[in-house]
């Protein structure tokens, strides 16, 4: 299983705009669009990774991803209204995805948006996409505490079993939530669906 993705693993994927990803997503029912929104929480120095990210979801999962650092509407300088445009895209979108670089962790502004997020979509609807490093061991990872608290995004290469049974997890990404000392998955396609 990888749990902890190295910066730069969905490179081939970030031939994506990223102010493609700025539209505002409450009109999408209102227009018809079935597409899973989601709220990508990020550090805006983190811009190479969030690129591949979203063309991954929105690729292979046909997903509508929002980030703030390309919305027009957003203020020229943090305010208040900032956290307001904030809250209430968090609200509109089914899901709330944290991009989980060491930097994001550090962030108070991306720690306030997992927080607000945490009240709006826990357990269901809120995960953590973990990312370390180019070149640094998992040890090395900030949020490894955070992965106690919040689902993460994992892939299981096929090779791994269902503690339950001697049946192979087919390959993929999954949602891990733990319980109880225990791994429950969900896969990601599914998660997605489920709004």
């Amino acid at each position: 299983m990888r749990s902890i993705f190295e910066q730069g693993y969905f490179q081939t994927y970030s031939s994506i705009r990223l102010d493609e990803a700025k539209t505002p997503v409450m009109n999408y029912a209102q227009y018809g669009i079935n597409k899973t929104t989601v709220f990508i929480s990020h550090k805006h120095d983190d811009l190479e990774d969030l690129k591949g990210v979203l063309g991954f979801l929105e690729k292979t999962y046909g997903v509508k991803a929002y980030i703030d650092s390309k919305d027009p509407t957003m203020p020229a300088t943090t305010s208040v209204e900032t956290a307001q445009i904030i809250k209430r895209r968090i609200k509109e979108c089914n899901k709330f995805i944290f991009l989980a670089t060491n930097g994001a962790i550090e962030s108070k502004w991306c720690n306030w948006e997992l927080g607000y997020g945490d009240a709006l979509k826990y357990q269901d609807h809120i995960a953590l996409f973990p990312f370390k490093p180019k070149g640094a061991r998992d040890y090395e990872y900030a949020g490894s505490e955070y992965m106690n608290i919040y689902p993460f995004i994992s892939y299981y290469d096929g090779s791994e079993h269902y503690k339950s049974s001697n049946k192979l997890i087919d390959p993929g990404f999954y949602v891990v939530t733990r319980k109880d000392d225990l791994n429950y998955i969900t896969p990601l396609k599914e998660w997605f669906e489920n709004r």
